[in-house]
């Protein structure tokens, strides 16, 4: 992908659950499932990530902050929890005011302001249970000294960044896992499954959310 990737126009949209995404006419790309944004975050990286880990603290990384959507959708369990977001290309203040997230998950309006009006490289605590450190960096560029338990991989989909579907970088998040971590998609595509597989994860397919048939999650053993 283009360093010059936040010169390309965005439009929001309405998905299916009646929940706003961003598309990229000239990637032919969405940041969400049009079948529902709010549905396919709850499904992917919630149920089949966050509801898997049973330790707390929890630390979590991930590939792909966007919208935040993820990160409001985790702070709203109100577990134990420090969320450490990666994104190159912060989504536009113009546009976040115009995603519904917060309005649809119960007047939450206060809670993704303070996400998003977060400093970039500044880890600040958001609520008593929740950290938030986010970087604007490719997730090739950073050094991953932490170790976490739980990775949402939610980057654009290998048509459009080839380069984050790379078993170099899958090896570096395997690294960056305990032992028992938890790494979650909503890709299911299998050269990403035999790559995942070949760094050491121990891959699931899993029923995906509304709209896809699959996801994967792996396991580090």
């Amino acid at each position: 992908m283009e360093k010059d990737q936040n010169r390309l126009s965005r439009a929001v949209i309405t998905t299916k659950d009646g929940s706003k995404s961003i598309f990229v006419p000239e990637l032919d790309e969405h940041y969400h499932s049009v079948h529902g944004a709010i549905q396919e975050a709850l499904h992917v990286f919630i149920g089949m990530g966050l509801d898997q880990c049973s330790n707390e603290p929890i630390r979590i990384l991930e590939v792909g902050f966007g919208t935040g959507l993820n990160c409001l959708l985790t702070c709203l369990t109100g577990r134990e929890i420090f969320y450490h977001g990666v994104e190159a290309y912060p989504v536009q203040r113009e546009i976040l005011n115009k995603l519904n997230y917060s309005e649809l998950t119960g007047d939450n309006k206060s809670l993704f302001k303070s996400i998003h009006k977060a400093s970039w490289q500044s880890d600040e605590r958001i609520t008593p249970n929740f950290r938030l450190l986010k970087d604007q960096v490719l997730i090739q560029e950073i050094e991953l000294t932490e170790q976490y338990n739980l990775i949402y991989f939610d980057a654009f989909g290998p048509r459009v960044q080839k380069e984050l579907w790379d078993p170099k970088l899958y090896r570096k998040l395997y690294s960056a896992l305990t032992i028992n971590g938890i790494f979650v998609t909503y890709c299911a595509k299998g050269q990403v499954r035999r790559d995942l597989q070949s760094v050491g994860f121990k891959i699931e397919r899993l029923p995906g959310p509304p709209g896809k048939r699959e996801m994967l999650r792996g396991r580090k053993v």
